[in-house]
């Protein structure tokens, strides 16, 4: 191990004795009292150095080694220590490809910070890059979360839609205005290929994948919907589950009202999906659908039916209706859904449960003020979901006993008061 205090934090010191890493409360930690040796020897844990050097710096500066050791045992327990050469095979190859890993360094830097461990941020990042996301829609929204994901280092994403590119399409993020009249689905991989900071191998290690607990899975590795095919020499190789579908569509509705038919095949194979658009000035982003564990299309359909009797009359004549030429999709709120959306897919991604599980967030012009929407698992609906006790805490559990590459995230140290 070569330990190094995380760089993301900034340090200052509160008085002669107390020293505070962090600026925003949700990571900030203090630590005291340090002496000026003490103080000294900080400035020397920046990666370069293993323990027995670091008890050696000590020793000139008036340490003794067990105060070298404890002061190492403390700032690990504070979540404040990266191993600068951790992570195993994986992170040893990330960083050889230097070029690679400077495009991914702001992301390293922010995942060091959700996990306490010295090693848990370039897992985290290094397993991004045995994931499959799909996304369903290309539109303003759709294509952003696409290139966002791609670019945080998922290692493949895979983006679903018909027709070709319209100007309504173009977005900062997205689309440039280049690709008007090109077929969605190529300009969409070449956009994923644009922002990846590596393209993954064709024929990479078993992609790791996130299912429900409750859902009947496929004993092979590679999960539901996987394919076999076979490259160089006929050497078969996996071609990977999904661990994650983000249902972007163009038409805001679908994301706002999901048909319930449409996530069969989701529900059935126990694929994650969160739900994303615009529809007539208000982001929706949620919720998360944890098959079996929580709320889904179907529990969504059910519980607004039973609140407003007009609605499914209204639902159906919406669907069935002429679709109107322009979406109003304001393109400062599509990409702010959009953002939002990839991160809560990332937070998922590595490990964690966004607050999208269980929840529907709405953001309305021109207020701009984020809404929580419950969603709760609906008694009728055959998910099942309503029949489980804590099924978000079964579901935690069972995935972190079942899946040996996840990364467990743990709470934060934070400042007092």
């Amino acid at each position: 191990m070569h330990p190094r205090v995380k760089p993301a934090l900034r340090r200052g010191w509160r008085d002669l004795t107390t020293v505070q890493f962090g600026v925003a409360r949700a990571h900030a930690v203090v630590l005291g009292p340090m002496d000026p040796a003490t103080a000294g020897l900080l400035d020397l844990i920046d990666g370069t150095r293993g323990p027995d050097m670091l008890r050696e710096e000590g020793e000139r500066l008036g340490l003794p080694h067990s105060h070298v050791d404890q002061l190492l045992s403390r700032l690990t327990e504070a979540g404040l220590l990266d191993d600068a050469t951790g992570g195993g095979e994986p992170a040893d190859a990330l960083r050889r490809r230097t070029e690679v890993l400077d495009r991914l360094r702001p992301d390293l830097a922010s995942l060091s910070l959700t996990d306490r461990e010295p090693t848990g941020g370039i897992s985290r990042l290094t397993a991004r890059r045995g994931m499959r996301v799909q996304v369903r829609g290309a539109g303003r929204v759709g294509a952003t979360i696409a290139a966002v994901l791609s670019g945080a280092g998922v290692g493949r994403v895979d983006v679903l839609d018909g027709g070709r590119v319209e100007a309504s399409d173009v977005a900062p993020g997205g689309f440039p205005a280049e690709a008007i009249g090109e077929r969605r689905d190529e300009s969409a991989r070449r956009l994923v290929r644009r922002c990846a900071p590596q393209r993954a191998p064709r024929r990479a290690r078993p992609f790791r994948t996130t299912r429900s607990p409750f859902a009947e899975l496929p004993s092979t590795a590679q999960g539901a919907g996987a394919a076999a095919d076979t490259a160089g020499g006929g050497e078969p190789y996996a071609d990977p589950g999904l661990s994650l579908v983000v249902v972007a569509p163009r038409d805001g509705l679908a994301a706002y009202a999901p048909d319930p038919r449409l996530s069969t095949p989701f529900m059935e194979s126990g694929t994650p999906h969160l739900y994303a658009g615009v529809i007539e000035g208000t982001g929706v982003v949620g919720p998360l659908v944890l098959p079996g564990a929580s709320a889904c299309a179907g529990c969504l359909d059910l519980g607004r039916a039973e609140r407003d009797l007009a609605w499914p009359r209204m639902l159906a004549q919406w669907r069935s209706g002429r679709s109107r030429p322009v979406q109003a999709c304001d393109l400062g709120l599509a990409t702010t859904v959009a953002g939002l959306a990839a991160t809560h897919a990332l937070a998922f991604l590595d490990g964690g449960l966004p607050a999208s599980a269980g929840t529907r967030w709405e953001l309305p012009l021109p207020e701009l003020d984020w809404r929580p929407q419950p969603v709760g698992p609906h008694r009728e609906c055959p998910c099942g979901a309503a029949r489980r006790r804590n099924p978000l805490g079964e579901w935690e559990r069972v995935m972190d006993e079942r899946d040996d590459t996840s990364i467990e995230g743990a709470a934060h140290e934070t400042m007092a008061g």
